[in-house]
């Protein structure tokens, strides 16, 4: 069976990763058109991929604007803010879509992209890569073969270390609502998809607390400068001094986010100038710096889910209670455990499991597979079809919603609501 053909658009950290997939397995894909505004960004896909030079654009309306088909499929790896408007016009065109998460910052748009993949009886897929890590798919087996009873109870951590908070929420691209969309939503779609997919069970009420806490001006230390390259007197207590963690010639994330040049003068010069550099006290962001979401579901379960940005490692840990056995788990990236307590007999099992190719322990590379199948006719059960991705977001906006205004959601009115609003919207 030859290749898929696909084309890239959006050449940033997420797409180069599942460009990668090509790569290594060019026998089932290859890329032949990259669009990405940043020429290096551009230039280094080409590279990497032999595209022609023909086959370059500097942005998603170029590729479309002959009107000609490139490639069957597209990997739609663009800002949040520009998802919907891009992907309408790839499926209008013909393509199936592996469409970067989350799927839009704006409620509405969600659910519109639903509506026209449906309409065109085009696939759109969404790149909730945990459900393809083994870690997450053992867990599933484990909760749905009933081994630890009926569950009664879920905490979900969602834990980043407080590095990464500053990197991609205070300083970088997910700091602005405006922007980037609530936080729970950029960063937590994730965690309320896997929840959704092990429990298989729908949430009925819904409410949320968190808040922009720590990361206000009112907070900075006395004499805190506005870029940390300005001399600033608590650079040697300030766990977020930024040539600390930025000054590297590795070429590999978050390094290159700053820049793809991997020499510390260049990660400097960035930091000097770019948004990288600023304090975390004096920066324009407004998103929260901590949630936690608790929900109800059809069957009785309680879940809380916390997100929050102060921790001392990344990663996520778990618990399930259930009437037989209860489960600790915890995603660390390398350092993951799943551990099993019997309740009758005391006994404790250290569950084992495969490590996956790739990032998010293989769920990067798994996404792209399960895109291929699905292409080829050979969908799996973890197949993040828009449809199947949509309550994750549904649930985020409904936290947001909550959060903003102190009240419980009925998620059964909410999810109505919405669809009805959307196609109000776009088709009234």
């Amino acid at each position: 069976m030859p290749p898929i053909e696909t084309v890239i658009i959006g050449a940033g950290g997420r797409g180069s990763v599942y460009g990668q997939y090509a790569l290594k397995h060019p026998q089932d894909m290859i890329v032949t058109a990259v669009a990405e505004p940043q020429e290096d960004r551009r230039m280094r896909m080409a590279t990497e991929h032999d595209i022609a030079p023909d086959h370059l654009y500097s942005d998603w309306e170029g590729l479309l604007a002959n009107g000609k088909k490139i490639a069957p499929t597209a990997i739609n790896a663009t800002m949040d803010r520009t998802h919907m408007e891009s992907t309408i016009a790839l499926l209008n065109a013909g393509y199936d879509v592996l469409l970067e998460k989350p799927m839009s910052p704006v409620l509405e748009e969600n659910v519109r992209l639903v509506q026209v993949a449906e309409d065109q009886g085009r696939l759109l897929q969404i790149c909730h890569v945990l459900r393809f890590a083994p870690f997450w798919q053992t867990i599933r087996k484990i909760v749905q073969s009933g081994r630890l009873g009926r569950i009664i109870s879920v905490d979900h951590r969602e834990n980043l270390i407080y590095w990464h908070m500053a990197h991609s929420y205070v300083r970088g691209n997910w700091r602005e609502e405006a922007t980037s969309g609530p936080m729970i939503l950029a960063k937590c779609c994730h965690d309320l998809d896997i929840l959704h997919w092990i429990l298989q069970k729908d949430v009925v009420y819904l409410s949320s607390y968190g808040s922009l806490t720590y990361f206000r001006p009112e907070n900075a230390p006395e004499g805190a400068t506005l870029r940390c390259t300005d001399g600033c007197p608590v650079a040697d207590t300030c766990k977020y001094y930024a040539p600390r963690r930025y000054a590297s010639a590795e070429n590999a994330w978050p390094y290159n986010a700053l820049t793809l040049t991997p020499t510390v003068e260049a990660r400097m010069e960035a930091l000097r100038t770019g948004p990288y550099g600023r304090c975390v006290w004096h920066c324009d962001n407004d998103v929260v710096d901590h949630q936690t979401i608790n929900m109800e579901l059809e069957d009785g379960t309680t879940v809380t889910m916390t997100m929050q940005g102060q921790g001392d490692e990344e990663c996520r840990t778990m618990r399930y209670d259930g009437t037989k056995a209860t489960l600790y788990a915890k995603f660390a990236y390398g350092n993951d455990k799943i551990t099993i307590r019997d309740h009758l007999t005391g006994e404790e099992e250290q569950v084992t499991f495969t490590v996956g190719e790739g990032g998010h322990g293989g769920g990067d590379m798994g996404i792209v597979q399960s895109f291929v199948n699905a292409l080829r006719g050979e969908p799996d059960e973890s197949i993040t079809t828009a449809r199947e991705s949509l309550e994750s977001h549904l649930l985020a906006f409904a936290a947001e919603e909550s959060r903003l205004n102190h009240t419980t959601i009925h998620m059964p009115t909410f999810r109505a609501r919405v669809e009805a609003e959307a196609r109000a919207k776009y088709q009234g």
